[in-house]
């Protein structure tokens, strides 16, 4: 038998109206107690377009060429995690076999992520801007009562570079994990998010939502015991800018959206939006669910 979870104290019901809701909408999220976000491509930089090029870049410095869609491929893990998977793509491998004789070490992981921090580091500030609504709903979150963390694939260098100006735009989450600051690891593991639940104070990891747009990140949510929400089309499964985004097809743009829906769902979303600004009405559903003795 399931049980209905007890509220949390903190959690607050409203029916004030807000942009976010139906007209006549009521605000009750009980029992939820806290909201995990990630960064890129969920609370800024649209298209989760910081890293990508820079992959592409801080490979060309050893003769290598991959494709955006290549870098793309392992994105939600950390950065060394990152870089040592595309050195296991057949193709990148093959490469790499051709231009030094011999395969891939770690020693080559450290020396592609030694070339690639520099480059991400100088870039970040450029892709700081905040996803349409983020700031609004984290503001929103906060009336509500609930609590707010985030964690990301950044190492905290990048991060630090990061977070000033995200806050200055009015984006900033209670508590920040970066990917290369646990010891115990980082996505898919439930490393992270476990973090913010100890660094917020939260009684129940059931009562928390995860929310990302790459598979190690959804991912990471389902290990940890969290209901977890999937990004599409602000994400790195769609990977437009917003500038493509307005001129691309409605047919491609389409299959790209419903190509990244079934991606994140398959590795565990319980739900999938476009973007964060659709995150308020699907909080409601889940604590509906909760409410009815649903768990995650």
């Amino acid at each position: 038998m399931t049980l209905a979870l007890a509220p949390h104290p903190a959690a607050a019901t409203s029916c004030a109206s807000s942009a976010f809701l139906p007209e006549g909408g009521c605000a009750d999220l009980a029992p939820l107690q806290a909201v995990i976000f990630d960064w890129a491509g969920t609370l800024v930089d649209f298209g989760s377009l910081a890293p990508t090029q820079i992959f592409v870049e801080a490979f060309a410095t050893f003769g290598i060429t991959i494709t955006l869609a290549q870098a793309r491929g392992p994105m939600g893990l950390s950065k060394w995690q990152h870089i040592h998977q595309l050195l296991q793509e057949p193709a990148i491998h093959a490469q790499w076999v051709g231009v030094f004789g011999q395969a891939p070490q770690d020693a080559d992981v450290d020396a592609v992520y030694a070339r690639f921090m520099p480059l991400q580091i100088a870039k970040v500030g450029e892709f700081s801007a905040p996803i349409d609504g983020a700031a609004e709903v984290l503001r929103w979150l906060r009336d509500q009562g609930l609590r707010t963390g985030s964690c990301s694939g950044y190492p905290r260098v990048v991060l630090d570079k990061l977070l000033p100006q995200a806050a200055a735009a009015g984006v900033a989450p209670e508590h920040v994990v970066a990917g290369d600051e646990l010891a115990a690891g980082a996505r898919p593991g439930p490393f992270m998010a476990l973090a913010n639940v100890l660094a917020l104070g939260l009684t129940d990891v059931r009562a928390c939502v995860k929310v990302d747009d790459t598979v190690p990140g959804i991912e990471e949510g389902r290990n940890a015991g969290m209901w977890s929400v999937g990004l599409s089309l602000s994400g790195n499964e769609v990977g437009y800018s917003l500038e493509e985004y307005a001129r691309a097809p409605a047919g491609e743009a389409a299959a790209r959206i419903a190509a990244a829906d079934a991606k994140l769902r398959l590795a565990g979303a319980h739900y999938v939006v476009h973007s964060v600004r659709d995150l308020p009405e699907v909080l409601l559903a889940i604590a509906a669910r909760m409410r009815a003795g649903e768990r995650a």
